[in-house]
């Protein structure tokens, strides 16, 4: 008799036990496979079954977390119809925050401690303010003195920088769990409570009260109505897309203080720019509308980092608002900055160190900053934000300490002529 030649599976099936020996039993089988599969067929190609392929999860394609500090995958696998999974909280392992108390941890964050640009840039309009001020003193500020009350505004920055930042959470603990890069943050994700939060903030304003003792008592005066645009500052994001303006309101307003603490007191003189008191008075006014506009230059790349999320939020800022011509904003605000400088320096009667090292040297980092910062890129953004305060600040201070140096000499040497 011949041999009956099947394929491995059905040869499989014939030859283990006694079926083969039951012509009734094996047709009986082979007709159920081939039902089997032909239903296979016909159902839904979503479920996976064993002689099917499983339906392939949704692949979403690499794009980058508007933090600077989270970074995603080449790839992340998610479910077909959900966002893509949020990376989980996890306790900083390096820097600053991973040396603290577990339970330190949260204020630590909340103040931003392990992020001090946004301290930076608060300091800078004071150290502008103290070295444009110093010789207009009566006698001329000595370094020392200079050295000395900067050191207080930067303690006075830190500590104010932190308050405001505890404020602004306090504001947005509702809306941050919406945006990648502030989910995380203490209030937002509970690790901290509001009513913990506000003591903390009434704790840091009184250690400035207590820095701002230190300064000639008409700076009290000069300081606390600050106090309102760092209130205003986080309600402006929900009702205009110029918040940006507020903030700069609020972290310029150093560019007024370092006057009266070194003892020119911008309130006790006439307005004409041709008395002294005037011309103070003018050089303050216009360096603070100077770093007014160079908060809303920075503030504008910065809000670029959010500007998906804060659509999605209903935030508002400039970055939304101009965002097909914010290029063309920040040159323009960069004008109105340098010119509002240079405007400064002559009221205060700066010299040619001012003019080249501040003014020239603030136009070739802007110009350069706003040429080449790819807007579209968080990663770039959040480097022009941190460095760019480095090189503009910089090299404004530069020109201003310059110009201060050499004045203080002069004025050394005319007194030593005198005597």
């Amino acid at each position: 008799m011949p041999r009956l030649m099947t394929s491995n599976g059905t040869k499989c099936l014939l030859s283990h036990g006694p079926t083969h020996r039951n012509p009734w039993r094996l047709y009986r089988r082979i007709y159920n496979i081939s039902r089997n599969l032909s239903y296979e067929a016909q159902r839904p190609p979503s479920t996976a079954t064993a002689l099917s392929l499983p339906k392939p999860q949704h692949i979403t394609p690499f794009s980058q977390s508007s933090s600077p500090n989270h970074r995603r995958g080449a790839h992340t696998i998610d479910a077909p119809s959900s966002p893509s999974a949020a990376r989980p909280y996890s306790p900083p392992t390096s820097g600053i925050l991973s040396r603290l108390p577990k339970s330190w941890v949260p204020y630590g964050e909340l103040i931003r401690i392990d992020r001090p640009t946004g301290t930076y840039y608060l300091f800078y309009p004071c150290l502008f303010s103290t070295l444009m001020a110093a010789p207009l003193a009566t006698p001329i500020a000595t370094p020392l003195s200079v050295l000395s009350t900067a050191a207080l505004f930067f303690a006075g920055a830190l500590v104010m920088r932190g308050a405001g930042c505890t404020v602004n959470d306090l504001w947005d603990r509702n809306l941050d769990p919406h945006v990648a890069r502030t989910r995380h943050r203490p209030l937002a994700r509970g690790a901290i409570t509001p009513p913990r939060a506000l003591a903390y903030a009434g704790g840091q304003l009184l250690l400035g009260l207590g820095i701002l003792l230190q300064f000639p008592a008409a700076c009290l005066w000069y300081g606390v109505p600050s106090l309102i645009f760092v209130a205003m500052y986080p309600l402006a994001k929900r009702v205009t897309y110029y918040p940006q303006f507020v903030l700069g309101l609020t972290f310029s307003w150093g560019a007024i203080m370092g006057f009266p603490a070194l003892g020119v007191d911008l309130l006790s003189f006439g307005v004409g720019v041709g008395e002294s008191g005037g011309a103070a008075l003018s050089a303050a006014a216009l360096l603070y509308a100077s770093n007014v506009s160079w908060t809303v230059l920075y503030d504008m790349i910065y809000a670029h980092m959010d500007i998906k999320d804060d659509a999605k939020a209903g935030i508002k800022s400039i970055a939304l608002k101009h965002d097909a011509d914010t290029k063309k904003v920040l040159t323009g605000l960069a004008a109105v900055q340098i010119g509002l400088l240079g405007a400064a320096g002559v009221a205060a009667g700066a010299g040619p160190a001012f003019f080249i090292g501040s003014c020239g040297g603030a136009a070739l980092t802007l110009g350069w900053m706003i040429r080449r910062v790819d807007l579209k890129s968080v990663k770039d953004c959040w480097w022009w934000f941190v460095n760019g305060c480095w090189i503009t600040g910089g090299v404004i201070s530069l020109g201003l300490g310059v110009d201060y140096l050499v004045r203080y000499a002069q004025d050394d040497n005319t007194r030593g002529k005198e005597n």
